[in-house]
């Protein structure tokens, strides 16, 4: 039997709370705790609470000093794509050049570079370039990482890079939910005529999305609604066909125009809208009548060089609940850090450093439909923990690309990093 008591921390962020994602001023509250200890027995938090009751109540549990670091529930990363081949580090300077997203992509660039890349590698060099990635973030505190497929965009590859992601959740200990995405573009190859584009999007209604669902190989269905990528009519077919599969739903929503992706992901009840960074008034408000989060992604407009970044304050004074996420990507977000998307959060979408805990634990796990398990130090949630070098919560999004992450545990046992 695993038992372990978590002691002599300076502050414990519990997060402790319904498990269900927070809104509002909820978002504020952290839970913070001065003097507190954390019990796991096996895979499940025991107890939270004062230190001294908790060695009297766990007296045989074997205690894991933290040496006065604060520690937290492992944060979750509840958008990433992971899987791919090599770095497009050139489209970096195409950028600075002065060069937009469109023309990056007219030049050969963009996701249907890493399209190429990933039909040229076979599952087993996915895996071990995958398997990196998601290690280094593990040493930066990341508990649980949504893994999407998209970069395959015919039914053979996107099938290998959803084994590759089956084959990664049983080999890392960190928790992985896969998440179909074959909508992230449209192939080259059915860009010709309207026909083809439509048989493109019969493929995946017809053959792609009943394969995955049949093989169990993802959790959630994607699809990139974004102007010359997927209207919001084709976004509602494909994800109304996942659904009848079986599968739950998620969005790439208003990341570069207002293209009505909010409302749909609140009208179809979807897990999560993602990137939001041009939704609209309606959007939000339709957002704040639903349960959809809102997965905010500051490291990808600041990479990209863009202006713009999500409606943080406005969101959440609407009553949307706010997550966040990495999109690590080769293009357009290559960060393995996780706390330096809390310092984004912090300093350019203005959460307080409490708000910005909660929507990278609490509401991340609500992203991926796992509040109920995931995201808090409570009683009866996963074992999932990571502990940092500092004393106050407030330096983790503070010590800006620092390495303070001096362990992280998932179900109770330590990452093997």
């Amino acid at each position: 039997m695993n038992e372990l008591l978590f002691v002599n921390a300076s502050q414990v962020v519990t997060c402790a709370g319904p498990g269900a994602a927070r809104r509002g001023a909820a978002m504020a509250d952290a839970a913070v705790r001065d003097g507190w200890a954390v019990a796991v027995r096996d895979d499940t938090i025991a107890a939270v609470g004062p230190e001294e009751e908790l060695r009297r109540a766990h007296p045989g549990f074997a205690e894991v000093d933290c040496d006065r670091g604060v520690l937290t529930p492992g944060f979750v990363d509840s958008h990433t794509h992971a899987v791919f081949g090599r770095a497009r580090a050139a489209e970096h300077e195409m950028r600075a050049a002065g060069l937009d997203y469109m023309e990056i992509a007219r030049r050969g660039g963009g996701i249907h570079a890493s399209v190429r890349d990933v039909r040229a590698h076979t599952e087993a060099q996915l895996v071990a370039l995958a398997g990196e990635r998601l290690r280094a973030l593990a040493r930066s505190g990341v508990t649980t990482v949504e893994v999407k497929s998209g970069y395959g965009l015919t039914l053979d590859d996107e099938l290998k890079m959803l084994r590759a992601i089956r084959r990664l959740a049983a080999e890392l200990p960190l928790r992985i939910v896969p998440t179909f995405l074959g909508a992230h573009e449209i192939p080259l190859e059915y860009r010709d005529t309207p026909g083809r584009r439509r048989a493109y999007i019969d493929l995946l209604v017809h053959e792609m999305i009943p394969r995955v669902a049949a093989e169990r190989l993802a959790r959630f269905a994607d699809v990139f609604c974004e102007t010359h990528v997927y209207t919001a009519a084709e976004s509602r077919e494909i994800l109304l066909a996942a659904r009848a599969a079986g599968l739950d739903l998620k969005l790439h929503a208003d990341e570069l125009t207002s293209s009505g992706g909010a409302e749909l992901a609140a009208e179809l009840d979807a897990a999560s809208a993602d990137h939001l960074a041009a939704i609209s008034d309606g959007g939000i408000a339709a957002l704040a009548r639903g349960r959809t989060v809102a997965t905010l992604l500051p490291a990808t407009m600041v990479f990209l060089g863009r202006p713009g970044q999500a409606p943080a304050r406005r969101l959440i004074e609407a009553g949307v609940p706010v997550a966040l996420a990495t999109d690590f990507n080769p293009g357009t977000s290559p960060t393995l850090h996780f706390p330096t998307v809390l310092t984004l959060a912090v300093s350019q979408l203005r959460l307080s450093a409490a708000e910005a805990l909660v929507a990278a634990t609490v509401n991340g796990a609500a992203a991926l439909g796992l509040a109920g398990r995931v995201g808090q130090l409570a009683p009866g949630f996963s074992a999932d923990l990571a502990l940092f070098r500092a004393t106050d919560y407030r330096e983790v999004p503070y010590w800006f690309g620092a390495a303070l992450c001096r362990r992280a545990w998932v179900r109770g046992k330590p990452c093997d990093w």
